[in-house]
């Protein structure tokens, strides 16, 4: 069978939720059988967001491959049984480098190279790709109708209804219903304006997404369905939910899943909604409640540690609690403030990141949690930081330190990748070439094998896992002996390159560090095991 396309664009504004609205859509055709896949096409210039501010652009998802991706890819794989990769994630950067790429190579044979028909052809390869083995292939585009960046994408998913047959292809297009207060009314004219921008590129919508703060009533979807050419059960309401995951639960309320098999003339199951039902009667009716402190400093955008907010709920949902996320600004900690921040704190969590800002915060959060037994989780850099705090205060190897933030310390507790391997090449003769860690970065899933007995193995319930990864900086074995001697284990290493990937204290009720990002990977439907034990750990701890 020939895969089926859903187009989902955005207008009126940004951030309506067109990711969670695709994964959604995604989860509901998933319960009703059907393989899925996802793509999201960004407007922005930029070939990845790897080098982009967290401020700016929210969270970098990482995929097995290594790929740095949008943090929609994180919704993707957390509503569906879908795993992304390089073929999931194009930006405009990375389709015009492929296209100057054939033209220098002399793959068009001389021709003038024009947006038409040259980069929407491109476009629309990456589109046939992603559908290869599927049975729909649900496509975001980035960036609200009426950006001048986004006109190429538009153009190509216009042509997209030609090339593949209209049976096989379906434009949503999510937009704002808003309620002004002093009038008392829902207004739909922002709607009407943005479908006819849609209208002017060509493209005729068949399913609105209608984002409100409430139940839009029959007359309003009426209106809305008279003034933009679709029939009224296609007019859905997106309406403000308590969780994301109650997302696909009102979306088959309202009748969109029915809607887009009918329009796609397909024949599915009717869907298993029963472990969705679980997961929002658990969140909306906890039996336990527990408050996590997430020291960092991109905490005035919650978007910055998406996916890590995401897993801590997880671990709540597998131990039927509520957790409460408390943000701290690890460059507002210091010695004498310390404890006031965390003052009715259950568990402290140190995520991942880069630079040196914040950082004497961050070690002072992890003295804090150690030395008052509070369950503490290491993700990254924050493995890292607890190893240099455990080396400096209980080792007494004063000013150990990463060469990241002093290249002149005398007790180097991580490397530079590139260093690392210097070392191994003098002790182990290892070549760094035995390795692709993606230029300066080890991006991607590893393995890692764990010890027993460990925390870890208690959570994972296994010797061997994979975690995806996305730093520079590696644990110098050289210190290995002196840590374990004053009391911290090494409980996982990478067995390809003898790379320590987890640290605990055995002695602390709940201390871990880890150098992937466990959060990656963990799904509401699958909380991931060491989240579901920090939370179990910081429950006790109340």
């Amino acid at each position: 069978m020939k895969a089926k396309y859903i187009f989902i664009t955005g207008g009126v504004l940004s951030s309506l939720g067109k990711g969670i609205a695709a994964a959604s859509l995604g989860a509901l055709l998933e319960a009703r059988g059907t393989r899925v896949t996802f793509l999201k096409l960004d407007p922005y210039i930029n070939v990845d967001p790897g080098t982009m501010n967290p401020f700016q652009h929210g969270e970098v998802f990482v995929t097995d491959d290594g790929t740095e991706t949008d943090l929609d890819l994180g919704h993707y794989e957390r509503f569906s049984s879908a795993r992304v990769g390089s073929k999931n994630n194009y930006t405009t950067g990375q389709i015009y480098e492929s296209v100057i790429t054939k033209e220098r190579k002399g793959d068009y044979l001389g021709e003038t190279v024009q947006v038409i028909p040259h980069v929407t052809d491109e476009i629309k390869d990456k589109i046939r790709q992603v559908a290869a083995g599927v049975d729909i292939a649900i496509v975001e585009i980035g960036g609200t109708v009426g950006d001048i960046e986004s006109l190429p994408f538009l153009e190509a998913i216009r042509q997209f209804k030609s090339d593949a047959g209209k049976e096989n292809v379906l434009y949503i297009h999510v937009t704002l219903v808003p309620y002004v207060s002093t009038a008392g009314q829902l207004k739909t004219k922002p709607t009407q304006h943005s479908v006819k921008e849609l209208l002017e590129i060509g493209i005729q919508p068949d399913v609105l997404l209608c984002r409100s703060d409430r139940f839009l009533p029959g007359d309003i979807k009426g209106k809305i369905a008279l003034f933009c050419n679709i029939s009224r059960e296609a007019v859905i309401t997106a309406k403000d939910v308590d969780t994301i995951y109650e997302v696909p639960l009102l979306f088959h309320q309202e009748g969109l899943d029915e809607k887009v098999v009918e329009l796609l003339n397909m024949w599915t199951r009717a869907p298993h909604l029963e472990q969705w039902e679980d997961i929002v009667h658990r969140m909306k009716n906890p039996q336990k409640e527990v408050t996590i402190a997430i020291v960092g400093k991109y905490v005035d955008l919650v978007d910055s540690y998406k996916s890590l907010n995401e897993a801590l709920i997880h671990g709540g949902i597998g131990n039927n609690a509520r957790v409460n996320l408390k943000f701290v600004d690890s460059e507002q900690i210091t010695t004498d403030n310390c404890a006031s921040f965390f003052k009715g704190v259950n568990g402290i969590l140190v995520p991942g990141g880069f630079g040196d800002r914040g950082i004497p915060g961050k070690i002072e959060s992890i003295r804090y949690a150690r030395e008052h037994n509070v369950p503490f989780f290491g993700i990254c850099l924050g493995m890292q930081l607890c190893v240099i705090e455990f080396a400096r205060t209980v080792c007494g190897l004063e000013g150990a330190n990463s060469s990241e933030f002093d290249n002149d310390t005398k007790y180097p507790v991580f490397l530079l990748l590139k260093e690392w391997f210097d070392y191994q090449k003098k002790t182990k003769q290892m070549r760094s070439e035995d390795f692709d860690f993606g230029a300066t970065m080890r991006l991607g899933a590893y393995p890692c094998r764990l010890s027993n007995p460990s925390r870890a193995s208690d959570a994972y319930q296994k010797k061997n896992i994979s975690e995806r990864h996305r730093h520079r900086y590696e644990f110098n074995n050289e210190f290995q002996e002196t840590l374990e001697q004053a009391g911290m284990l090494v409980s996982g290493v990478c067995p390809d390159a003898d790379l320590v990937e987890i640290v605990e204290i055995p002695a602390h009720p709940w201390f871990l560090g880890c150098q992937f990002h466990p959060e990656f990977k963990s799904q509401p439907l699958n909380p991931h095991p060491i989240f579901k034990a920090f939370i179990e750990a910081s429950l006790k701890h109340r």
